[in-house]
This record gives structure tokens, C-alpha cells and sequence, in this order.
């Protein structure tokens, strides 16, 4: 499989979800620079080839979407274009399986780790899917309210990734599919890897509103207790092509 930089293909909806087609392709994921702040959790940077194409949620499933299939709204911020916080790891589980059993179907779920890096670089090999530049961020991504006393925004209200997909940097943090472990990437495969066998915490990626720009870039990787419910943490949903 190629080195390409993938243009998104399509759109489509599912259960009112509007998603953009992600085709395969392969990419260096981790650490791309010696910036002294990167962590080395996001070492080494090592080759990835995600071997099948996927639609990818074009926002953050914000709270009206949430809503409809849960029947409340944990946010603390409350707007129904906002994406759904307060929401944990297990939660994300049984909103999917309602969803997929809505669906009639099992193709919901979230990204693993390595596919959600894959869309937030969108064909890019710098610090953020745009170039390298914190001071473009402005235009990207909503960031920099140290502290708890903003709020996350509503989605789509800044420019996409070159691949047509929103916040991929900033607003929330995303839940993805793995579980955590800081040296995964001594030992990652190279083809579709899902991440470790178990752990203690689960992945987030993309920075929040909460953080500072150095906390954005696509290849910085935190985790949490899957328990764990924060109102700078949300998600946004893969659907696999059959």
C-alpha cells in the first residue's frame, strides 16, 4: 500500500450522523519533531498502513445527537450543536449499542487510536493536519481557556482538516477505541493495529478547549479511566464499510 494524501471522497448520513468517507493508506504516526514538550508516550514514530476504507464522523456527536438516542443530556455546557461531555468511555459503549441496534446492523464504534490519527493528519507529516505553525491553530480549533472556566463551542464553526472533518484539534477531547499503554508503539504492527489486549485507562486524542496549542498536535495521546467523565472529554463515531 502506497504513501498517499487522501482527499475525502464522500459524504453520508447515518441515523442523522453525517459522516466522510476516510480511504486506506498509510502514514507515519507518533512523535514527528524533538519539541521538548512532546511526551514519550508518543514515541517512536513508527509506519502505519490502515488497510480498509471507513466513514468517519465529519463533527463531534454533539448533544442533540446524544439526546435522541440516550434520552438526556449530561453536558455541563448545554447547547444542542455542542458536543456531548460528561459522557465516559463505558458510556460511549451503550450509546453505540443503541445505536447500532437502532441501525439494525454492528458498524458503529470508535476509532482505534490509529485511525484516528490517520484523519486528524489528513496526508500532513506536521505538528497539526494545517503545518506547524500554533498561531494558524486560531482558525482550526477552539483552544488556550486554561482552567475550567470556559466552555466547549458548538461543532463545525471553524475551517475542517484537509479531509473535510471538524475539531479534530481541540473543542473536546475524542475517545478512541483503545485501550492505553504508554509503550505501545515499541511493539505496534504495522497493518490496522487495534492497540493493547486490556489496561487500566483508555485513549483520548485531539486537545480540548481546555488545553494550550503544544497540547493539540495530532500525535499527542492521553488517557483516562474508562469510568471517568470530564466536561472537556466527548467523541465522534467510525462506521465500517462491509
Amino acid at each position: 500500500m502506497s504513501w498517499q494524501s487522501v482527499e475525502a471522497a464522500e459524504y453520508k448520513s447515518f441515523a442523522g450522523i453525517r459522516f466522510v468517507k476516510i480511504e486506506a493508506g498509510c502514514f507515519l504516526m507518533g512523535k514527528d519533531t524533538d519539541l521538548k514538550e512532546s511526551s514519550p508516550v508518543e514515541s517512536p514514530q513508527h509506519r502505519v498502513c490502515i488497510e480498509k476504507p471507513f466513514y468517519l464522523g465529519e463533527t463531534e456527536i454533539t448533544q442533540k445527537q446524544w439526546e435522541t438516542v440516550m434520552g438526556n443530556n449530561p453536558s455541563k455546557s448545554k447547547a444542542l450543536y455542542k458536543p456531548v461531555e460528561k459522557v465516559s468511555w463505558n458510556d460511549t459503549q451503550e450509546f453505540i449499542k443503541r445505536l447500532n441496534t437502532q441501525e439494525g446492523g454492528n458498524t458503529l464504534r470508535l476509532p482505534s487510536e490509529a485511525e484516528w490519527e490517520y484523519s486528524a493528519r489528513a496526508g500532513s507529516t506536521s505538528l497539526y493536519s494545517f503545518g506547524d505553525k500554533p498561531k494558524n491553530l486560531i482558525d482550526y480549533s477552539w483552544f488556550g481557556d486554561e482552567g475550567y472556566g470556559g466552555a466547549s463551542h458548538e461543532v463545525a464553526q471553524k475551517k475542517p482538516n484537509p479531509w473535510g472533518l471538524y475539531d479534530m484539534h481541540g473543542n473536546v477531547w475524542e475517545w478512541v477505541q483503545d485501550w492505553y499503554d504508554p509503550n505501545y508503539y515499541h511493539n505496534s504492527p504495522e497493518k490496522s493495529p487495534i492497540g493493547p489486549e486490556s489496561g487500566q485507562y483508555r485513549v483520548y486524542r485531539g486537545g480540548s478547549w481546555v488545553g494550550k496549542a503544544v497540547n493539540l498536535r495530532s500525535s499527542i495521546r492521553y488517557s483516562g479511566l474508562p469510568v471517568s467523565r470530564t466536561n472537556d472529554v466527548g467523541f465522534r463515531l467510525l462506521k465500517e464499510i462491509q
